[in-house]
């Protein structure tokens, strides 16, 4: 496996076509990822709707969500809609989309060489979120590694990982070689006795950032790269979970990058692109009626002007992040995020 340090070296950064509502030319960072969920579906395409039916709604009269998705409910087969939103992603200065796994034969695993496909006119990494598909262990991970491989993937996020022994993850890790493995925790000392490259925590609700500098420094100290999870907020109540952290009209997200920032985080990852049954989603939503919530208040919009509100903002995060990240690198003075 390659070194923790090794890997943060290697982190480059890429330049395309996209253009950040700050009008300077966009940078992608692979210090920047997204999770992102290749798992909904329509009669249209896919013979039913998948996802959006979940717990007891009826497309299309109701989806499983508290949100609406401003481009309708869709498929992710669908080529046009997947080129959309790398665009998106590519406009938020996002460089690697972290795409949902759920292991071989799987939906997910059948539709990830498309969005690899979609993703890479837009000059975006793919990596994977190796969730806990039925009968998943290290070693199975470990074929499942040396599989995805084939398809350029270098990096992997294991969804869950302290649900097997520390000793099996770092067997596996050490036989692994030119890929990285983060492991889904806020204690280092965990990743490390596994054998991890770095972690990440994911759960915008547990997680809201006021122990990132902590994560990260005891980390550091462990040779691992630190990678904390921001997010818009939760809410999972249209899936029957009454747990909520609100948006605040966008302080909530605000408030994670800025505490991923104070932690001198080797990566950002992003919960989430599209998960839009936790609530958790910065992909466009729009105005529905009663029944669901939209960004109107994020930043002081409504309306259309709110419907990418937190893509716009999370281009403005990103450069901020990757302009600390060159300051400390440099040893230049910066004024501190407001």
């Amino acid at each position: 496996m390659l070194a923790a340090t090794a890997g943060a070296a290697a982190l480059i950064v890429a330049s395309v076509g996209a253009r950040p509502i700050d009008g300077t030319s966009a940078k992608l960072s692979a210090r920047i990822g997204i999770f992102f969920y290749p798992w909904y579906g329509t009669p249209a395409r896919d013979g039913s709707y998948q996802h959006w039916g979940q717990h007891g709604a009826d497309p299309p009269m109701s989806i499983a969500s508290s949100f609406y998705p401003a481009r309708g409910i869709y498929s992710s087969t669908d080529p046009s809609v997947l080129r959309a939103q790398m665009a998106d992603i590519a406009a938020a200065r996002i460089g690697v989309v972290i795409v949902s796994w759920w292991g071989a034969g799987s939906p997910e695993d059948e539709r990830l060489p498309v969005v690899i496909a979609a993703a890479r006119p837009f000059g975006l990494r793919v990596a994977v979120h190796v969730e806990p598909y039925p009968g998943r262990t290290p070693e199975t991970v470990a074929a499942d590694v040396a599989r995805l491989r084939d398809l350029g993937i270098a990096d992997f996020y294991v969804y869950g990982s302290t649900s097997s022994p520390d000793a099996d993850w770092a067997a596996v890790n050490h036989n692994l070689h030119g890929v990285r493995l983060f492991a889904n925790t806020a204690l280092p000392g965990k990743a490390a006795a596994g054998g991890f490259a770095g972690l990440y925590t994911y759960d915008v609700y547990e997680y809201d950032g006021s122990s990132f500098l902590r994560v990260c420094v005891s980390a550091r100290a462990l040779h691992l790269l630190c990678a904390p999870s921001v997010g818009p907020g939760y809410d999972a109540r249209a899936m029957g979970d009454p747990r909520i952290r609100p948006r605040a009209d966008g302080l909530t997200y605000d408030g994670m990058w800025r505490s991923a920032i104070r932690a001198r985080a080797d990566m950002v990852t992003i919960t989430s692109y599209n998960e839009w049954h936790e609530g958790t989603q910065i992909e466009p939503s729009m105005e529905a009626g009663v029944r669901y919530m939209s960004y109107d208040g994020a930043w002081g919009l409504y309306g259309k002007a709110a419907e990418r509100a937190y893509l716009d903002r999370t281009s403005l995060w990103a450069g901020k992040y990757l302009a600390k990240v060159a300051s400390v690198k440099t040893g230049a003075r910066q004024p501190a995020s407001r």
